[in-house]
């Protein structure tokens, strides 16, 4: 008989070492193997955050005043006046969890700022803002009496450049969107509000990302119907790209983990125990609890003893019409205590685990009440006294006294910097900065104020900026700031004249621009979006509103085109070699902000800075791997949605360096208007002895995985200088290349380091990069941990990834 770690291997498509080599088998990814029982927390402290041990004695004094019935309020959600809710329990003091959307703000809230999105903070390679941008979103909730932020995300990670909610997380790039998970995580947190890194795992599409009817009012999701997609990953590609950045968040001390919605190598996400029980609670040691997210419970004793914590929203009547759809847990879940289905001890781990982070983070003493103009999902203001409800939380004393409670402090001044962090300039002859100049025009729908509201929830804004994109990770806007206005008011101060067209039907059927604009302006800057949201993948990589042809016909007409692209990921840009599109800026979903960030770059005030998180090619065509799983052989079948992850590792730059292909701007790319070079030769130091390193560490388990892979084991120097004139930051990126034993299909590099930093003209600094053992490895799928081949491995540093100006290597 093959060893269980041996079997578990097989089951989840690893028939070697070496995944790459192998042949396609879907056969192997229509089960996922079981792993029981879910294991219960132990109070281990995670490197970002300690006290877990004092905080489960808490919770354990706790839960030994609870009844059976008041257990299980923790793992259900209630009614109440947030997005998610856990109820409150006056006879033993509790004031219940409020939970709230989203990534990016406070969703269900007045009077609360919008930041850049995931996408925007990735592009700016900035630690140090990405900590900032965590901690104030955490002061915000924690103003509005919320508890819970549902993020950051990531998942999906941007397996399709198509999905829809990839500007949700941060890069597809896992070391990237590690760093950000682990600085926002941190930063929340630091609050005392809890952090929920979601979604749970291999999330990469909406496209049927739920069995048909789960949303409907009157269709309980049943074995009949067809099915959501499954994710069929192999074991080593799971853990090398999707569990990476989670298991950083983890290690940051991450309060939950949201599981997704559809199925892993046929099991759904919530109730599947190899990625529950084995891959979180096991392997990454985590110590928190796991929520659902909403609607994505399919099933309920299976979901609680496969790992699931909390479903969410619980009974349903998050919204009228739900009222009379029962929860898998609630009274279900007391019965199943009752009846010796469920162990009452699963139950008690399950409490514990909510209630440990409540406790670690101070929650019990003086957090705020919930602000009353909260509102409920999906509307706002819409806090109506309910008998089911209402008067629960206010006899629990757990609203505040004051509505729209302001908490946006200045953090107005973060949004408008990191907004223009996260903007990547592409491509510049000279045309920017400018430099007063006396006529321009402002061009195209994505240039002018919304016209629709300032809830960016479920509608392709057009015309009108596009500071975010769509669904549960919007934001409800107190005030967005356009381009045209903030170009206007830079213009009133320069004396420059100013001509805008905001139709886009009028640009591309007018003639030429030739005909409306008098006199002929020195710049046009070109303003066009993309919009991206949930619940639906992106259609294609085409801009949005004919964007491409506007661009197309106003560069016909104006030899000096600056062209602004707004959207949630990447976009096919054919005219981007165009001689009369002089320079083209990236500006992503930077938030409410977006005008006054994009003429602090526009205008030279802040040195562009941003690089590219992602790959931009020539053409959809390129992007093998941005097809979604939207159509099947038989839609009867209600098994039939399969999306086998047959480009195992080489998703983004990984795929495009592997099969040597061009691209017009890769990966780690982006312009500044000074430049920057490295020194030619790099420094290489062992931190311990190197010969130790090979093969794999001892087993040995704390949050964030084997405490042996973060061990740092080689630190890389190298100088760099800004050969330029004004000052900047350069982000130079270190790489790293796999000897061969790693075996076919390993990516040519991976990104394991970067570092953001300024330097006046003619300053050089040393920049030290640390490499861990996890940076070395590879997931063994027979030894079933992380493993550091033997052999020569290359060191790669440069200003992108394929901008290398420094090579050398080192042997294990």
């Amino acid at each position: 008989m093959a060893p269980l770690k041996t079997v578990a291997a097989l089951l989840l498509g690893a028939v070697a070492s070496v995944e790459g080599a192998q042949d396609w088998d879907h056969s192997l990814f229509t089960t996922s193997p079981p792993v029981y029982p879910s294991p219960n927390m132990t109070g281990v402290d995670a490197a970002g955050l300690a006290g877990w041990s004092a905080a489960l004695e808490k919770a354990e004094a706790f839960l030994a005043k609870l009844t059976l019935e008041e257990k299980v309020v923790f793992t259900t959600g209630a009614p109440g006046p947030c997005v998610g809710n856990i109820a409150p329990i006056p006879r033993v003091g509790f004031k219940g969890l409020c939970l709230q959307d989203g990534p990016l703000s406070i969703r269900q809230a007045t009077y609360a700022s919008v930041f850049p999105a995931g996408l925007s903070t990735a592009a700016s390679w900035d630690r140090e803002l990405m900590h900032l941008r965590g901690k104030y979103l955490g002061e915000e909730f924690r103003g509005k009496g919320s508890q819970i932020y549902l993020g950051p995300v990531a998942g999906p990670l941007g397996r399709s450049a198509l999905a829809g909610r990839n500007w949700e997380g941060f890069s597809p790039d896992p070391y990237l969107t590690g760093v950000a998970m682990e600085e926002t995580i941190i930063g929340v947190q630091s609050t005392g509000v809890q952090a929920v890194a979601k979604h749970w795992i291999a999330y990469e599409q909406e496209t049927q990302r739920n069995p048909e009817g789960t949303f409907d009012a009157d269709t309980i999701p049943s074995v009949d119907q067809v099915q959501s997609v499954s994710s069929n990953v192999e074991d080593r590609t799971m853990h090398e790209l999707y569990v990476w950045p989670f298991a950083n968040a983890v290690r940051a001390g991450v309060s939950s983990v949201m599981s997704a919605y559809q199925r892993i190598n046929g099991s759904y996400a919530g109730q599947n125990s190899k990625t529950l029980n084995g891959i979180l609670k096991t392997e990454l040691g985590f110590e928190g609890y796991v929520m659902s997210d909403w609607m994505g419970t399919h099933g309920g004793v299976a979901s609680v003893e496969a790992g699931l914590d909390q479903t969410m929203p619980g009974a349903w009547n998050w919204e009228p019409h739900f009222d009379d759809v029962p929860s898998w847990y609630g009274g279900n879940l007391t019965t199943a205590v009752q009846n010796g289905t469920v162990a009452e001890s699963r139950l008690d781990d399950m409490v514990k685990r909510v209630l440990t982070p409540y406790f670690l983070l101070g929650q019990d003493e003086g957090f705020p009440g919930v602000d009353p103009s909260s509102g409920i999902y999906p509307a706002n203001n819409n806090f109506e006294p309910e008998s089911d409800w209402y008067d629960l939380w206010s006899s629990a004393g757990a609203l505040n006294s004051e509505s729209n409670v302001d908490v946006r402090a200045n953090h107005s001044k973060l949004i408008r910097e990191l907004g223009a962090a996260g903007m990547v300039l592409i491509k510049n002859n000279g045309a920017l900065p400018l430099s007063k100049p006396k006529d321009i025009a402002v061009l195209g729908n994505a240039a002018g104020d919304v016209e629709n509201g300032l809830f960016y929830r479920d509608v392709n804004y057009a015309p009108g900026v596009l500071p975010v994109g769509g669904g549960s990770g919007t934001g409800r806007f107190e005030n967005v700031v356009a381009p045209l206005e903030a170009i206007k008011a830079r213009a009133k101060a320069d004396g420059t004249h100013v001509q805008y067209i905001l139709n886009n039907t009028r640009l591309i059927t007018s003639g030429g621009i030739g005909q409306m604009i008098a006199p002929q302006p020195e710049a046009c800057l070109v303003f066009v979006k993309a919009w991206a949201s949930e619940g639906a993948d992106r259609e294609s990589l085409e801009l949005d509103q004919n964007g491409n042809e506007v661009v197309e016909n106003v560069a016909q007409n104006c030899s000096n085109t600056i062209v602004i692209t707004n959207s949630g990921g990447q976009n096919v840009i054919p005219w981007h070699s165009h001689p009369n599109v002089t320079a083209i800026l990236l500006a992503h979903f930077p938030g409410e902000e977006f005008g006054n960030s994009v003429v602090d770059i526009l205008y030279g005030d802040v040195n562009p800075s941003g690089r590219l998180p992602y790959t931009l090619a020539e053409k959809e065509s390129d992007y093998y791997f941005a097809n979604i799983t939207s159509s099947v052989s038989n839609p009867n079948d209600t098994n039939a949605w399969q999306s086998d992850f047959t480009e195992r590792l080489l998703i983004d730059y990984r795929h495009f360096d592997y099969y040597n292909l061009s691209v017009p701007y890769e990966f780690g790319f982006g312009l500044s208007y000074t430049n920057y070079s490295l020194s030619d030769s790099i420094t290489i130091k062992p931190v311990s002895n190197s010969s130790s390193l090979a093969g794999v560490p001892a087993p040995s388990n704390a949050p964030g995985g084997n405490p042996a892979i973060w061990e740092e084991v080689y630190k890389v120097t190298a100088t760099v200088k800004n050969t330029g004139a004004v000052t900047g930051k350069a982000v130079p990126q270190l790489y790293i290349q796999l000897p061969a034993s790693a075996g076919e299909g390993t990516p040519v590099k991976q990104l394991r380091s970067f570092d953001k930093v300024e330097l006046t003209p003619g300053e050089e600094k040393t920049v030290t990069f640390t490499l861990t053992r996890r940076d070395l490895s590879i997931w063994d799928v027979v030894s079933q941990e992380w493993s550091v081949p033997t052999g020569t491995f290359g060191v790669h540093v440069g200003l992108s990834s394929r901008d290398i100006k420094a090579k050398s290597s080192f042997t294990i």
